[in-house]
């Protein structure tokens, strides 16, 4: 948006039945200037029909990866260095898209900025996408480069052994592709990233939505790094334990080595930290409040525990959106990535709020 056009959406803002003549007197220009600002801004989706009506509905915008999942688990123990029996599953996949996903189960209104190849997979990650309530227009197609992939091998248990990623194609999203996404990102209720993204890209989505809330997955201990120089534009940060040591440069282990992290990230200027401990629970800051929220009950059973940190974000973001507490919404977290673990795919199509709820509702009894 123009710094003209902003402007111009604040006194209609002001005045949602302002007449482009009184726009003009106002800011000194003329009418067909004017006409021609409401033109683009219409245009943009910003100001929607007749009487100026603003494009008020809330919505999340995410920004980061989109692959192919491809999951293999034996049926029994597993043995390196031998051919294993098993099986093998292929679903949508990647941190952004599973957390769109999941919120849009949830029934938030999802749009995804991502970068997937002209080639069947990427078709199939549209189709799903849409097919799963997510807003797909944004996602970038790309000729001369193949969809990302990424390969993980469960154990027995149902836990991730090694996963092997090939996502090239995410430094597809520089800044110049992204400003086309620019007045949209701007009026998104809530902006989470992953660090999938290249620094680059990062750094801008950090300087343009300096006045969103910007929610932000570290990824991984090779990606979290991404993020570092940008921590005073994050408002919620969710990492593991590995990734919030590679980021503040100190052992994240225990629940006092823990809390004195996410001091230095509310240092930094991040208001709330989130750090997955996988089945001993979640970590949590926010400045005030500060603890460990161990898993309830016994271990839940795992069919596939890849999906259920992106689960468990969405669950956070969710229960920002609905201004819940803090703990009320760190239950409702880790009651979704109970159920998202409780499924062969990444995502769990039975993924809802009144699952979620009727899960939560069972283990904290």
């Amino acid at each position: 948006m123009t710094p003209r056009e902003q402007e111009i959406l604040e006194l209609v803002r002001s005045d949602p039945l302002i007449s482009q003549t009184d726009i003009a007197a106002r800011l000194g220009i003329s009418r067909s200037a004017v006409a021609g600002h409401i033109m683009n801004l219409t245009g943009k989706g910003i100001i929607k029909g007749r009487g100026y009506v603003l494009a008020s509905n809330p919505f999340v915008a995410l920004v980061g990866g989109a692959n192919m999942d491809i999951c293999a688990s034996p049926t029994s123990h597993l043995r390196m260095h031998d051919s294993n029996p098993g099986s093998v599953v292929t679903s949508p996949g990647g941190v952004a898209r599973n957390i769109a996903e999941n919120l849009a189960r949830l029934g938030v209104d999802c749009r995804l900025v991502a970068a997937v190849g002209a080639d069947h997979h990427g078709d199939l990650l549209v189709q799903q996408g849409r097919a799963a309530g997510i807003d797909m227009d944004a996602v970038l197609r790309f000729d001369d480069a193949q969809t990302s992939t990424y390969v993980s091998l469960l154990d027995e248990s149902g836990d991730m052994h090694v996963g092997v990623n090939d996502m090239l194609i995410v430094d597809k999203l520089q800044p110049d592709r992204l400003r086309t996404h620019e007045p949209m990102l701007r009026q998104a209720s809530l902006v989470v990233l992953d660090t999938n993204l290249p620094d680059s890209s990062i750094a801008y989505l950090c300087e343009i939505l300096n006045d969103r809330p910007l929610f932000v997955d570290a990824v991984s201990v090779a990606k979290a790094h991404r993020i570092g120089p940008h921590l005073e534009s994050v408002h919620t940060l969710k990492a593991g334990s590995m990734e919030a040591e590679a980021l503040c440069g100190m052992r994240c282990r225990t629940e006092k080595q823990l809390a004195k992290a996410a001091r230095k990230f509310h240092r930094l200027g991040t208001r709330r930290v989130f750090i997955s401990l996988g089945e001993k629970g979640i970590f949590y800051s926010d400045g005030n409040a500060a603890g460990i929220e161990p898993v309830p009950g016994a271990r839940p059973a795992v069919t596939n525990a890849n999906g259920a940190g992106d689960a468990q974000f969405a669950g956070i973001a969710y229960g920002w959106l609905n201004e819940w507490p803090l703990m009320k919404t760190i239950r409702f977290a880790m009651s979704a990535a109970g159920l998202a673990m409780s499924h062969r795919s990444t995502i769990n199509p039975d993924m809802s709020r009144t699952s979620v709820e009727k899960h939560l509702a069972a283990v904290y009894v």
